[in-house]
């Protein structure tokens, strides 16, 4: 295994392994989960929504032909959980600390790198001139 090799497995996992860890208070109903989404206007649709998106990118990002892909769907998901908390939650939520705007943060940051490193599996599925408008050297 490459180092590169090595760091990308540690991006994925890290990823993977908070949105899977989150998913029991959002399909169990915890009371922080139902918090917030009550006050983001989106309990319980947007609670259980979100957790099978977050499912759903997570075991993308842990298959290698499709970790662009979970890595797209969870920058998107984690967009819209640092959004909220910078502008209805705040930071810190029920006295975390802080500590999940950080790990949405944390996602986002290693999906970002993941869907840098992996574009090709998206650029390849697009149409050719599109692809070629996109494509990065």
């Amino acid at each position: 295994m490459t180092v590169k090799n090595i760091a990308m497995w540690v991006l994925r996992l890290v990823a993977a392994y908070i949105l899977l860890q989150t998913l029991r208070f959002k399909f169990g109903a915890e009371p922080e989960s139902v918090y917030i989404f009550t006050k983001v206007g989106m309990e319980p649709w947007g609670r259980i929504g979100s957790g099978v998106v977050e499912l759903i990118a997570s075991l993308l990002i842990l298959i290698p032909r499709t970790t662009a892909w979970g890595a797209a769907l969870a920058i998107g998901t984690m967009s819209g959980a640092i959004f909220f908390h910078l502008t209805k939650l705040g930071i810190d939520v029920m006295g975390d600390g802080g500590q999940l705007f950080y790990m949405a943060i944390a996602v986002w940051a290693s999906c970002a790198v993941l869907l840098w490193v992996y574009k090709e599996q998206v650029l390849s599925l697009l149409p050719e001139k599109v692809a070629l408008t996109l494509k990065l050297k």
